[in-house]
């Protein structure tokens, strides 16, 4: 069969020796407070036969996300929330190993959002093929995928980002963080500083290029803040407020958003990503105490969700690829291995066990 024909053609497929069952983790419980490994169910399930335009993926690796978190929750959000007794979904890398589909072959590498299971049945335009000699193909989970996006829409649209701001990233050895802060010095920053959980990660980010780190654990954020800004050369004593920084990624809210709210410049700029530090709340949250800085210093905060970005795919892929190519842009990932280890993998996230993207591998 010619490559037209087969573009046209739904392929033929021997059922044969395809896997009956997969397994999947279930959401068995809703989270209160802290989830912990009882809200899970890792259980076996019938895959089914496949329907024209469909293909049969096996998984190679799925993503844990601190978004996951959010749904666990029976409230309303930009997501839907994970039904009870069902398997969870997320970002996950796998090959094809049975079509349906003109679109895709077996043996193309894809990556969808249908990961913690095995084994995924996915429809045309459920899944999108990449191409596995860029990077290894975690990466298109991490700074080729959703997190690299997340983290360049969130900076350069989002924030507004120029050449020669000061940038602030909160969570900045995970895997949006990290992708911040060198995304930023890529364009052309003139400080960049992260904070994060330990002195290890602390290492990480200077060694990534960050101008100044430092571990949130070590004192009041809103004062190391100010003092790596001193550090940097950003800030001297009874300077004016224009050395402070302009730009603040949050992945974290609570003190890291006040600390960044104290020390914004005037049309300062917030990308509110995340709000790590209050996904597993169970008592109301109170918002920055010092908000009302907002109004005299003129700042713009402002959340986002990437699925509203997806129109700066293609000149974010084109980037991050150059940029991984060069060495320009590194990325770190924290493996765990099996399915059945996946929740954990998760619960660990939201401790912060990771550097970069936590990535669970299922080969």
């Amino acid at each position: 069969m010619s490559n037209e024909s087969h573009n046209h053609d739904t392929p033929a497929v021997d059922e044969s020796a395809l896997p009956r069952t997969t397994c999947e983790v279930q959401l068995a419980s809703r989270p209160q407070g802290e989830p912990v490994p009882e809200n899970f169910r890792l259980t076996e399930s019938d895959i089914p036969a496949l329907a024209d335009g469909q293909i049969l993926v096996r998984n190679t690796a799925m993503s844990v996300d601190p978004y996951m978190r959010g749904r666990m929750n029976d409230v309303k959000s930009y997501s839907p929330p994970f039904a009870l007794n069902a398997p969870l979904d997320g970002g996950a890398v796998g090959e094809v190993i049975a079509s349906r589909s003109a679109a895709h072959k077996v043996g193309d590498v894809v990556v969808h959002a249908l990961g913690w299971r095995d084994y995924a049945v996915l429809a045309e335009g459920e899944a999108r093929t990449v191409d596995s000699t860029l990077s290894r193909p975690t990466a298109f989970l991490g700074a080729l995928g959703m997190t690299g996006l997340t983290a360049y829409a969130g900076l350069t649209e989002v924030a507004a980002f120029k050449p020669g701001d000061t940038v602030f990233v909160s969570a900045a050895a995970g895997a949006v963080g990290s992708l911040v802060g060198q995304i930023a010095k890529n364009l052309g920053a003139a400080r960049v500083i992260g904070s994060a959980g330990s002195s290890e990660k602390v290492a990480r980010l200077l060694e990534l290029g960050f101008d100044a780190a430092f571990n949130y654990h070590d004192g009041p954020v809103k004062d190391q803040l100010k003092a790596a800004l001193q550090r940097t050369g950003a800030a001297t004593p009874g300077a004016s407020d224009a050395a402070g920084i302009d730009v603040y990624f949050d992945n974290v809210g609570g003190e890291h958003l006040e600390a960044a709210i104290s020390v914004l410049n005037r049309f300062g700029r917030v990308a509110m990503c995340g709000a790590i530090s209050q996904y597993n709340s169970t008592a109301p949250v109170s918002g920055p105490r010092n908000l009302a800085l907002a109004i005299g210093k003129q700042l713009t905060l402002r959340g986002f969700i990437v699925g509203s970005y997806q129109y700066l795919a293609e000149e974010f892929a084109g980037k991050m690829a150059r940029w991984l190519g060069d060495g320009a842009v590194r990325f770190d990932e924290t493996f765990v291995h099996g399915l059945e280890n996946a929740p954990q993998a998760f619960i660990d996230l939201l401790r912060g066990a990771n550097t970069g993207k936590m990535v669970v591998t299922l080969d």
